[in-house]
């Protein structure tokens, strides 16, 4: 068991972030929690796989929405209720221990992502729970199905929602995990695309072969190395790529960009003109809450499931979507998938084709090495 310190938790933050692609919530709203629950006393404990009893029951907190506005900014009518103080996410974990008839060892991340992972954190931190070293996606995902816990045929429900008015509902069966993300979605959407969510409650058993080992660390060390090369004033993408074992793709400047919500999903595209070594190319990054396909003079240069990160070279930041500014320089560098993810099954469910794209995953350390 480790107890984080503060500059743990932020540099696991920072780390998610960048594992993010683009998504997984908002990084100053989860850097925000945590300092919240360090005012409060809490402590965050990250324990691995291998402590964990396997008859310890875990559940996986997250949030669910898009990761824009529904409406524009300063469009948006007021709330006809009034809205709650607690935490949805946290207030969903407790219906769900209510209903299970059972209090929790601990949570798992749904994902890797400043907001969600942060998320996962504070309601261990609150409730008093092990946060465990593990998750089921090694990176940020824009869909429920979108998960190890998926490949591995783990059953999601129940699962505990709740919003900030103060709606909670659980939903004891789902014919399976693509309409138990059309469900909830649904909710998200009707909750101005903000709904906490609790899901696969399970014993540790049952989950232990279903997840990642060692996400959070993973997360830890990259957001070590960011951090070290930020203060170093060295190159972040070079940096976090010798940590990741990655490849800088494109450098240059935000030219375009444009994006919507669609089906509580922020979708979107973002149009770069490259510099230095990069003059004269383009690159174009697709988005659906997080980057999935990415194309360089017109040509499709790597894919989901391997991250597509970048980072901000004006301000040294992780850039999140839709947050761009014309103009903007940034770094695009990819970092390789959880083998899960390469899997049959994996490809299946996260590879390019079911975003619509009729072609073949190639990952990226290949295209790496066949270019050089």
């Amino acid at each position: 068991m480790k107890k984080l310190t503060k500059q743990d938790l932020y540099d696991i933050l920072y780390g998610c972030t960048i594992l993010g692609t683009g998504g997984g919530g908002d990084l100053a709203e989860g850097l925000a929690m945590i300092d919240d629950a360090l005012a409060k006393g809490k402590e965050f404990n990250l324990v691995s796989l291998d402590e964990v009893p396997d008859d310890a029951y875990i559940a996986t907190p997250y949030m669910c929405g898009a990761v824009s506005p529904a409406v524009g900014e300063g469009e948006a009518p007021p709330d006809p209720w009034p809205t709650i103080d607690e935490e949805p996410c946290l207030k969903a974990f407790r219906a769900m221990e209510k209903y299970m008839g059972r209090e929790f060892y601990g949570v798992i991340s749904t994902e890797l992502g400043g907001g969600n992972t942060a998320i996962a954190f504070y309601v261990a931190a609150l409730a008093g729970k092990y946060i465990i070293d593990a998750d089921p996606a090694g990176r940020s995902v824009p869909e429920l199905q979108h998960s190890t816990y998926y490949i591995h045929g783990l059953p999601i429900a129940p699962i505990a929602v709740a919003n900030h008015f103060g709606d909670v509902a659980i939903l004891t069966e789902v014919v399976d995990d693509l309409r138990a993300e059309a469900l909830v979605r649904a909710m998200a959407v009707a909750s101005k695309n903000h709904i906490g969510v609790v899901d696969h409650p399970a014993r540790a058993g049952v989950l232990k072969k279903a997840v990642i080992p060692g996400a959070i660390s993973c997360a830890l060390k990259l957001g070590q190395a960011f951090r070290e090369a930020r203060e170093q004033g060295r190159d972040l993408a070079g940096a976090l790529c010798r940590a990741g074992n990655g490849v800088v793709l494109f450098r240059g400047t935000v030219r375009d960009f444009g994006w919507d919500t669609v089906d509580g999903f922020t979708v979107g595209e973002t149009f770069l003109e490259g510099s230095g070594e990069y003059a004269g190319s383009t690159y174009k990054v697709w988005f659906k809450n997080e980057h999935i396909i990415a194309w360089r003079n017109g040509e499709i240069d790597v894919t989901v499931p391997d991250l597509i990160c970048m980072v901000c070279d004006d301000t040294g930041e992780p850039i999140t979507n839709p947050n761009y500014r014309v103009g903007m320089r940034v770094s695009v560098f990819a970092l390789p998938a959880p083998a899960q993810w390469r899997t049959e099954k994996g490809l299946q469910c996260f590879g390019p084709k079911h975003f619509g794209y009729n072609i073949d995953y190639i990952p990226v350390e290949k295209k790496f090495a066949r270019a050089e």
